[in-house]
């Protein structure tokens, strides 16, 4: 078995020393070193080169709706808060514009393999809104309707059913995911989410009766009032749904950064040892129901597409997580959404007047971004290779490279020497190996590679590993 298939140790006092805060890695170099003086003019050079590329790459679409009905209490996102759903008209027809000026700086036979609608909650438009935006997108960009095509979209089960599933079919997406947390009442009130499973059901049964490829579920531990009895409910729940993919994550209490967490008294919030209780029992039961742990929270059946590509040795990472199709150049579109074309990265105004302001000025909405250098690009390789696979060979990178690799990463080897003492990781004159005592943290052994973080004067905010 490979090291990134084996199944993870889970020993609560080891990972207990090593639960500091760190990046989740959906890209290198993190977006904290995204620079100002990266604007529309980088990213339309960036696309212009991509296009000129020998074989260029497929595009996926990222597409941010920021509004939402009702706040989560516990959410990070760059969301808005109405019940008015005409106020998503004036965006609409910000994005159409941009989506127009995006579409005009790539080549045409550029197929659209990926499609996200991520948010927010996409499914605050209606199904006439959503099919106008999936129309101005088919205008602009060449979408796909084969089987190849991976086109998804986050819903929230509380304000969609079944009609509207079915609806999003016809417009041609073919994956789901779907936000759950805590099926527990006590959480769900401390949250502000009251959400039911036959809700979740109705959505799951009518994507896959709508022939959705994949249903994945999200949910959260280290949440206010939660216990392992009704976290373990829960998870029960969550499998008799039998989801293709399931997303646990660790919740991140940052108040001082997201307003909205303000709402959460914090003597509610688990202990650290509860916490990590938590997400063992997820482990556990995930695991006995045959579910794989991919990496980085995520777990999937057995015969998902990223089990076979991550035992194939294919699997990648990007700002949406694990994918069959890292490789695409990433186009973001709306306010806040990252791309990633060719060596650079993008980000879009993140405050809805200035996103505004760019498109009615007829610009592309770029607020920071980043070209990447040299060392950028190989430490990305390296620490997607650590994330995605569990193992690198350093003779074999050395050789893509034209280096020497304990040379070169001299300083981050012997970072990784306490990591390697713990039996985290293996490390001989050949290969780096992630050991099962590693692969649930795979972000500190990431982190060892990482040039800017201990460049860094001062630490950033980062959720904690587990």
């Amino acid at each position: 078995m490979c090291p990134a298939t084996d199944l993870p140790a889970y020993e609560p006092s080891l990972i207990q020393r090593y639960d500091v805060p760190g990046p989740r890695y959906t890209s290198y170099p993190t977006a904290p070193q995204f620079r100002p003086d990266f604007g529309e003019a980088a990213l339309r050079e960036a696309a212009a080169v991509s296009n000129r590329e020998p074989l260029p790459r497929q595009l996926s679409l990222y597409v941010h709706v920021p509004y939402c009905m009702s706040p989560c209490f516990y959410c990070g996102c760059n969301r808005l808060i109405t019940r008015d759903i005409t106020k998503a008209d004036r965006y609409l027809e910000r994005l159409f514009r941009e989506i127009d000026l995006t579409g005009s700086l790539f080549d045409r036979d550029r197929a659209v393999r990926q499609l996200h609608f991520g948010g927010g909650t996409p499914n605050f438009l209606d199904l006439p809104r959503m099919a106008a935006l999936v129309g101005r997108l088919a205008e602009r960009f060449s979408l796909l309707s084969g089987q190849e095509r991976e086109y998804g979209i986050e819903l929230d089960p509380r304000y969609c059913g079944g009609d509207y599933v079915r609806g999003l079919g016809e417009l041609g997406f073919n994956r789901v995911s779907v936000g759950i947390q805590d099926f527990d009442p006590d959480v769900q009130v401390a949250v502000n989410r009251i959400q039911s499973v036959a809700q979740t059901r109705e959505v799951l049964d009518a994507a896959r009766a709508s022939g959705f490829t994949s249903c994945s579920v999200d949910l959260i531990y280290g949440l206010p009032r939660q216990t392992l009895a009704g976290f373990g409910r829960t998870l029960g729940e969550v499998i008799a749904l039998a989801p293709h993919r399931i997303a646990v994550y660790g919740y991140a209490h940052l108040p001082d950064l997201f307003k909205a967490q303000s709402q959460i008294d914090a003597a509610e919030l688990p202990d650290a040892s509860t916490r990590l209780e938590l997400f063992g029992l997820a482990l556990r039961r995930l695991s006995e129901a045959g579910y794989v742990y991919v990496g980085m929270d995520h777990f999937a059946r057995a015969d998902d597409e990223l089990v076979r590509a991550q035992r194939a040795g294919t699997l990648q990472r990007n700002f949406q997580g694990y994918s069959t199709h890292g490789d695409c150049d990433i186009v973001g579109l709306g306010v806040s959404a990252i791309g990633r074309v060719g060596d650079t990265y993008s980000q879009n105004e993140r405050d809805l007047g200035a996103y505004f302001a760019a498109i009615d000025a007829g610009r592309l909405p770029v607020a920071k971004g980043l070209r990447l250098s040299q060392d950028d690009l190989m430490r990305r390789e390296l620490i997607g290779e650590l994330m995605c696979l569990g193992s690198v060979d350093m003779g074999a990178f050395g050789v893509r490279h034209g280096l020497d690799f304990p040379v070169y990463f001299d300083a981050e080897l012997r970072r990784l020497a306490p990591l390697v003492k713990d039996g985290l990781v293996e490390c001989d004159e050949s290969m780096v190996r992630v050991t099962p005592r590693g692969r649930l943290l795979l972000r500190n052994i990431a982190m060892c590679f990482d040039a800017y973080l201990h460049a860094a004067a001062e630490p950033r905010r980062f959720s904690r590993a587990i």
